[in-house]
C-alpha cells in the first residue's frame, strides 16, 4: 500500500478558465457560462454533452459544446435528463430521462449522424425498468462494439441489453444482477474476444463473463464505493477496474484484486485519462498553503481535484474546485464542470516541459530514480534517458557508491562515450566495477579493440579464471570483441590455453600455431592442428612453420608432407573418403624444410619419385645430389657400392635430359666416374669421353672409344692418333691400330699422318711402314683405273659426236612398223620421233603431255633435266662447298666434284625453243638425244 503524502507533486497541467470568443472591438473575453440546470455530461465525438432538468419554457433539453464553443440543443425528454453516455468511436449517443413524473425511465438511442426535422435521429426508445418494479436508473454503461448496454438501478438490479442496441428487433434485454444494495458502478471491458462487465454496488464488487453463456460470475471484494466512483483503466494499467473507497483506491483484474493506493478523503467523482487516475474528493481539512492550492487556507466547502501517476507514485496535479459537477476529457484536455456554470481547462505540459520543470527538484533532492521512471512513462528518447542515467551515476559515484554508480553508467552504454567512465575506474580498488562495465559493453557489441584489451587485462589482473572462461566462450554467433585482440592479450599475459582455445575455434590458425610452437612447445598437437586445416592453409603453415617441426619431429613431419604433396585430405573431415577430392602440392617447394635432416629428405624424395613419377625437376635434382653425396661419404665398401647403384640409375631413369648440364656438374663435383661418362655419352659428347680417358691415360679405352662412336665422329681417330703422338712411352701397338683403321676409312691424307707421327720420338719409320705402302699401292690402283674410266669417256664422246653429226647430215629413216605404246601396227596418221619411236596419231594425243616431247623417252629425259637444273642450282651454294672442303678428308676429290658440276665454268642450258622454227626443234631434239646418250653411257 502506498502513502500518499509520501508521493511528489508536480505541476504538470495548466489551469486555465474557458472564456467566451473575443468581440470585433477585441475586448477582454468574460468567462464562458454554460446554461443552468446542468443535471448531467458527458464527452466524445469532438463535443461536450449536457442534459438539463426540466428548465422554465417546460422543456428538457440536451446540449453540445463543440471547440468553437457554439452551443446547440435539442429536446430530448419533457422533465429531465438522468443520464448520458456518449461512444468514442461511434456517434451514437444514449440517454436516460424521463417525460412524466414518477419513476418511469426511458432509455433513448440518438444518432447523432442522422436528422429529424433538425434534431438527432432516435433510432430506439424503450423503458429501463427492471421487471415490472419501477426503481430509479443509478448508472448506465454501453460497449462499443454496440453489443452490449448495461443499466444499474438503485434497488441493486442491472439489466443487460445486448445485441444491436440501435434496433429493438435485433437485441435482447434480460435482468443480469439482483441485489439488496444499490448499483453505483458499471464497466465493460474487453480483452480479445472475451467480455467481462464490472457491476460495483455500495456494499460489493463483482465480475461477469459476457462471452460465456449463463454469464457466470465472481465477486471480488465485500466492499463497493458511491456513485461516479468507479472507471475502468486504459492498457497502460492492464484495463483494471478501479474503485475508490474513502480511504483506499482499489485496482480489480476479472478474476483478482490487484493493488491498492490509500488516497483519503471522501471521494466524490474517480476518472481514469491517459494513464492518470483523476479523483475529485471533498476535504473536510483545512489545506496548507501550497503552490497548488493558492496563498489562502482552503475552507472545508471546497472540492479537491488530484491527478495521480500511479506507476511512477506521484501527483501530477492537484488543485482546488467549488462544487464540481464532472470532469470531461475532449480534444486532449481536461474540462472541469462547477456548478456555477463554469468551465476550467486543464492542459498537460509537453513532455520536454514536464521533465524540466520537475528534474531540477529531483536532481535536487536526488529523486533520480522517480526521474527515470517519470522520462520512461512520458516516452523520453534515449538520449534524454541516458543523460538522467550519466547524472544520476555521477551522483552515486561522488557519494562513493560505486557499485551503484557503474550499474547507471551502464545504461549509457551505446550513448555517453565510454572514455568517459573508464577513467572513473582505472584505479586498482575498483577493477571490479571496471570490468563489469566493460563486460557489458562487449555484451551489447559497441567495444573497440582498446577495450577488448583492457577487459582482458581486467581479467588477468584479478586473476578471475572463470569470468575469463565465460567471456571468451561464449557461442559462434554471440562473439562480441575482437577476436585477435583477445588472442594477443591473453598471450602476452601467459594464458596460453585460453589464446589457444579462441585462436581454435575462430579459426585463427597463424596464431593458434605460433602459441604452439614458440610459447607451449607443443609440437606435436601443432602438426596436427595443420593436418586438419584445409589444403591451402596447411600448405602455407608448413612452408611458414616446417622447419622448427621437423627438427624437433622429423619423422611425424616429413609423414604429413609426403601426404601434403600426393593426396591430401584434411584430417577429422566430414566428407567421405570418396566425397573429398584430394589435392597435392608443389613436393619441390618443401625441400628447404629438410635443411638439417638429410636422412629425412631422402625418405621423403625416394617416396615422390615412386608415388608421383612426375615429379618436379628440382625433386630429382635434389635426390641426385644428395645419393651422391651419401655415395662420397660413405666408408663401408658394400653400402658405397650400393649407394653407387641407386644414383646410377636414377641417372638413367631419363629424367635429367633437361637439366644435363646440371647433372654432370653434380657428378663432376663428387667425382662420379661412371655417372660423368653415362651423361658424356647421352650427350653424344664423345671427344670428352675420350679426352675423359686421355687425362686418366687409360689406352685401351682410348682405342675402344675411337671404335664404338668413330662412325659417328671420324675426328676421334685423329685426335686419338695424335694423343698417342704425343706420348714418350712406347704406344707402337696404340698407333698401328689407329693407323689401320684411319687407313681403313681413308681419314687423314699420308702427309698429315707423317707429320703428326714425326713429334713422337719412339714412332720410327717402321710403325708407318706398312701404312705407307698400302696407302701408295691404294693410289696407283686408283690411277689406273681412273685412267680408264677417262680412256672410255673419251671413245663415248667421240661415239656421240659422230652420231650428232650424223643427225645433222643424213635424213632419219623411220623403219618402226609397231606403235610404241599400243604394241599394235602402225597406221596413218601416225608421229615418228628422232629416237626411234614410232606412235599412231590418237594413241600419241591420248598419252602425250607435250607434243614435242616422245612420250616413251620423256620420263628419262625428264631425270636428265632435272639434274642438270640441281647442279646449275648447286653452282652457287659457295657455303655448302666451303663447309665439305672443310671437312672432308680428301679436298682434291670435293674440287673435282664441284669443278665436273660446272660451278667453275658458265653453262648455257637451252630447253624450249620458240616454235614454227624446224631447225632450231630439230637441234632441241638432238640436244636431248645427247643427254639421254650420255646419262645412258654413265
Amino acid at each position: 500500500m502506498a502513502a500518499y503524502l509520501q508521493w511528489r507533486r508536480f505541476v504538470f497541467f495548466d489551469r486555465e478558465t474557458v472564456r467566451e470568443p473575443s468581440g470585433p472591438d477585441g475586448a477582454g473575453a468574460k468567462p464562458f457560462a454554460l446554461p443552468p440546470g446542468i443535471a448531467v455530461c458527458d464527452s466524445g465525438r469532438g463535443s461536450l454533452v449536457f442534459g438539463d432538468i426540466l428548465c422554465g419554457a417546460g422543456r428538457c433539453q440536451i446540449w453540445f459544446l463543440p471547440r468553437s464553443l457554439q452551443l446547440s440543443s435539442f429536446q430530448a425528454y419533457k422533465l429531465r435528463v438522468t443520464h448520458l453516455y456518449q461512444l468514442k468511436q461511434h456517434s451514437i449517443l444514449v440517454s436516460i430521462g424521463e417525460d412524466e413524473e414518477g419513476i418511469n425511465p426511458l432509455v433513448k438511442v440518438w444518432n447523432l449522424e442522422k436528422r429529424d426535422g433538425g434534431n438527432p435521429l432516435c433510432t430506439r426508445i424503450f423503458p429501463a425498468i427492471p421487471g415490472n418494479k419501477p426503481t430509479v436508473v443509478s448508472c448506465l454503461t454501453v460497449h462499443e462494439n454496440l453489443n452490449f448496454m448495461a443499466i444499474g438501478f438503485a434497488d441493486g438490479s442491472v439489466v443487460l441489453t445486448k445485441g444491436d442496441i440501435t434496433r429493438d428487433r435485433h437485441s435482447k434485454t434480460q435482468i443480469l444482477h439482483e441485489g439488496s444494495y444499490p448499483v453505483t458502478g458499471l464497466a465493460f471491458r474487453q480483452s480479445g474476444k472475451t467480455t467481462h462487465l464490472f457491476v460495483v454496488t455500495t456494499e460489493n464488487i463483482q465480475s461477469y463473463m459476457l462471452s460465456v453463456k449463463d454469464y457466470p460470475h465472481l465477486e471480488l471484494d465485500n466492499h463497493g464505493c458511491g456513485l461516479r466512483c468507479s472507471s475502468l483503466s486504459d492498457p497502460s494499467q492492464d484495463l483494471q477496474f478501479i474503485v475508490a473507497g474513502n480511504e483506499c483506491v482499489y485496482l480489480y483484474q476479472p478474476d483478482e484484486r490487484g493493488p491498492c493506493f490509500a488516497f483519503e478523503g471522501q471521494k466524490l467523482i474517480v476518472h481514469w485519462y491517459r494513464g492518470y487516475l483523476i479523483i475529485v474528493s471533498k476535504d473536510r481539512k483545512t489545506s496548507p498553503k501550497s503552490e497548488f492550492a493558492g496563498n489562502e487556507a482552503q475552507n472545508s466547502d471546497k472540492q479537491v481535484l488530484n491527478i495521480y501517476d500511479l506507476c511512477n507514485k506521484f501527483i501530477a496535479y492537484s488543485s482546488v474546485f467549488d462544487d464540481i459537477v464532472d470532469v470531461l476529457a475532449e480534444w486532449g484536455s481536461l474540462y472541469v464542470l462547477t456548478r456555477d456554470g463554469k468551465i476550467h481547462v486543464l492542459q498537460e505540459k509537453d513532455t520536454q516541459t514536464k521533465l524540466e520543470a520537475c528534474k531540477f527538484m529531483l536532481f535536487r533532492k536526488n529523486l533520480f530514480e522517480m526521474a527515470i521512471n517519470l522520462a520512461k512513462s512520458h516516452h523520453l528518447d534515449s538520449d534524454g534517458l541516458s543523460e538522467i542515467f550519466r547524472q544520476y551515476g555521477d551522483h552515486l559515484y561522488n557519494k562513493g557508491n560505486h557499485d551503484g554508480a557503474i550499474q547507471q553508467y551502464i545504461r549509457t552504454i551505446g550513448k555517453l562515450e565510454p572514455s568517459y567512465v573508464i577513467r572513473k575506474f582505472l584505479d586498482a580498488q575498483r577493477i571490479h566495477n571496471l570490468t563489469a562495465y566493460l563486460q557489458m559493453l562487449h555484451l551489447q557489441s559497441l567495444a573497440n579493440a582498446d577495450h577488448t584489451t583492457l577487459l582482458l587485462n581486467c581479467y588477468t589482473k584479478l586473476k578471475d579464471s572463470s569470468k575469463l572462461e565465460e567471456f571468451i566462450k561464449t557461442s559462434e554467433s554471440e562473439v562480441h570483441f575482437d577476436v585477435e585482440t583477445a588472442i594477443k592479450v591473453l598471450r602476452q599475459a601467459g594464458y596460453y590455453s585460453h589464446a589457444v582455445y579462441l585462436a581454435e575455434k575462430h579459426e585463427h590458425h597463424e596464431w593458434y600455431l605460433k602459441i604452439q610452437l614458440e610459447d607451449i612447445k607443443n609440437y606435436q598437437e601443432a602438426l596436427h592442428y595443420i593436418g586438419k586445416l584445409p589444403f591451402e592453409q596447411a600448405e602455407s603453415n608448413m612452408k611458414r612453420y616446417g622447419k622448427i617441426l621437423m627438427h624437433h619431429v622429423p619423422n611425424e613431419t616429413t609423414e604429413l608432407l609426403k601426404i601434403l604433396c600426393t593426396d591430401y585430405r584434411p584430417s577429422g573431415s566430414n566428407e567421405g573418403p570418396g566425397m573429398l577430392e584430394g589435392k597435392k602440392a608443389n613436393s619441390e617447394e618443401f625441400i628447404p624444410v629438410f635443411a638439417n635432416n638429410s636422412r629425412e629428405l631422402k625418405a621423403f624424395l625416394e617416396h615422390m619419385t615412386e608415388v608421383q613419377a612426375d615429379s618436379p625437376q628440382g625433386v630429382y635434382d635434389t635426390l641426385l645430389e644428395l645419393r651422391l653425396q651419401n655415395w662420397a661419404h660413405e666408408q663401408d665398401e658394400q653400402i658405397k657400392e650400393k649407394l653407387h647403384s641407386e644414383a646410377l640409375t636414377l641417372l638413367k631413369s631419363g629424367r635429367f635430359k633437361t637439366v644435363f648440364d646440371k647433372a654432370l656438374v653434380l657428378c663432376q663435383m663428387h667425382n662420379f666416374k661412371d655417372g660423368v661418362l653415362y651423361l658424356y655419352e647421352q650427350g653424344k659428347l664423345f671427344q670428352q669421353i675420350m679426352h675423359y680417358h686421355m687425362q686418366n691415360e687409360q689406352y685401351k679405352k682410348v682405342i675402344e672409344v675411337c671404335e664404338l662412336y668413330g662412325d659417328q665422329e671420324a675426328c676421334l681417330w685423329e685426335q686419338a692418333l695424335g694423343y698417342f703422338a704425343r706420348k714418350e712411352e712406347n704406344c707402337k701397338e696404340y698407333i698401328a691400330a689407329v693407323l689401320k683403321h684411319i687407313e681403313n676409312k681413308n681419314l687423314m691424307p699420308p702427309l698429315l699422318v707423317v707429320q703428326t707421327l714425326a713429334h713422337n720420338s719412339t714412332a720410327t719409320l717402321s710403325v708407318i711402314k706398312d701404312y705407307l705402302v698400302n696407302k701408295l699401292q691404294k693410289q696407283s690402283h686408283q690411277i689406273e683405273q681412273d685412267e680408264q674410266r677417262i680412256q672410255k669417256y673419251r671413245e663415248e664422246t667421240t661415239r656421240i659426236r659422230l652420231e650428232i653429226e650424223e643427225l645433222k647430215a643424213s635424213p632419219k629413216i623411220f623403219q618402226k612398223t609397231k606403235c610404241s605404246i599400243c604394241t599394235s601396227a602402225l597406221e596413218l596418221p601416225s608421229v615418228h620421233f628422232l629416237c626411234g619411236h614410232s606412235f599412231h596419231q590418237h594413241c600419241f594425243e591420248s598419252y602425250s603431255e607435250s607434243d614435242s616431247e616422245c612420250p616413251t623417252c620423256m620420263p628419262e629425259n625428264r631425270k636428265v633435266m632435272d639434274m642438270i637444273r640441281a647442279q646449275e642450282q648447286k653452282r652457287d651454294l659457295h657455303d655448302q662447298f666451303q663447309h665439305q672442303l672443310k671437312c672432308s678428308n680428301d679436298g682434291f676429290s670435293v674440287v673435282a666434284d664441284y669443278f665436273g658440276r660446272g660451278v667453275f665454268n658458265k653453262l648455257t642450258l637451252i630447253t624450249d625453243l620458240p616454235s614454227g622454227k624446224t631447225a632450231t626443234t630439230i637441234e632441241a631434239g638432238l640436244q636431248r638425244e645427247l643427254l639421254i646418250h650420255t646419262k645412258r653411257s654413265t
